[in-house]
């Protein structure tokens, strides 16, 4: 295939899967006439026949074991038509189901595996973590593993610590006091292990800014979207004047969340906002929103 019109040199070219050719936009030259259709021999007018008609199995998943390319025995010896087995082969498949079950085991990285990826599932399922962070979570945990780094830690500080780095990456961060809740292992030993995942596996610690703790505030205090893209508007003035140089992304976030309640006339306090959200006192709140109130300017009463 040419990426080039031989009659008048354009390189904006287009494909006409209809008649199989490939025409230039500018001239009308066509190209090509003779292209093949590597698409399925098969049509499909609605979503069930596409599903039904298909030949190709489910995509892989990285955080089931064997990636989801899995052979499953039946444990209700029946037949693919429900029917039920002969007795004679009753033996002979709870044989096959023996050494399936050996077989997914047969290394140190499969039983860690198997303990991990439902801990991670679980996990994930706790902290409402969408499938797409899901999967990149275990696709980094599979490396983790084959290299060694999970060998003397706990499974699920290290489970916790990749979830802490690759939420942070999406902008969407947890917090170590959400982590260590949900893992039931100690911050300090989460945090040991985000660093030392990060060291050798040769990540960048992603830097988190109070902004994207902003959506996730808001979420679990119920707030509109008019406050919250307030409050995301005083961050972005704050960080362009270096006000939140320095301080805890977190407590930043809710004292801008505060502010913009005010001014919107919202209903949240530092109480309720203190006792909703998670590594977020009244007193921080208090003297954040000062802090950002000065800086801006405005003209907002911080009473409790």
């Amino acid at each position: 295939m040419e990426n080039t019109c031989p009659e008048c040199g354009s390189t904006r070219l287009a494909t006409d899967h209809k008649h199989a050719e490939l025409i230039c936009m500018d001239c009308g030259f066509i190209i090509d006439d003779t292209m093949f259709d590597f698409g399925p021999e098969w049509r499909a007018f609605d979503e069930d026949q596409k599903s039904k008609r298909a030949r190709t199995g489910g995509p892989v998943k990285f955080a089931k074991m064997n990636k989801g390319l899995t052979t499953e025995i039946d444990r209700y010896d029946r037949d693919i038509r429900g029917g039920a087995i002969q007795p004679e082969r009753k033996a002979q498949l709870y044989r096959l189901r023996k050494w399936q079950r050996r077989s997914r085991m047969a290394d140190s990285v499969q039983r860690n595996l198997s303990i991990a990826l439902p801990e991670l599932d679980r996990m994930c399922s706790y902290l409402n973590i969408p499938d797409n962070i899901k999967e990149e979570c275990a696709m980094w945990y599979r490396k983790a593993v084959h290299q060694g780094l999970v060998r003397g830690r706990s499974i699920e500080s290290v489970v916790a610590a990749i979830i802490y780095l690759i939420s942070r990456q999406h902008h969407r961060p947890k917090t170590l006091e959400e982590l260590e809740e949900a893992s039931g292992k100690k911050k300090k030993d989460i945090g040991r292990s985000y660093r030392f995942i990060c060291r050798r596996l040769k990540l960048r610690m992603p830097v988190v800014t109070a902004i994207d703790y902003v959506p996730k505030f808001a979420s679990e205090l119920g707030l509109s979207g008019e406050t919250e893209a307030k409050a995301i508007e005083i961050l972005e003035k704050c960080r362009e004047k270096g006000t939140t140089s320095g301080r805890g992304p977190t407590g930043v976030a809710a004292a801008a969340i505060y502010l913009a309640s005010k001014i919107t006339k919202g209903k949240q306090t530092q109480e309720a906002i203190a006792t909703h959200l998670t590594g977020v006192t009244e007193v921080t709140i208090r003297n954040r929103a000062a802090e950002l109130r000065d800086a801006l300017g405005l003209d907002v009463e911080l009473n409790t």
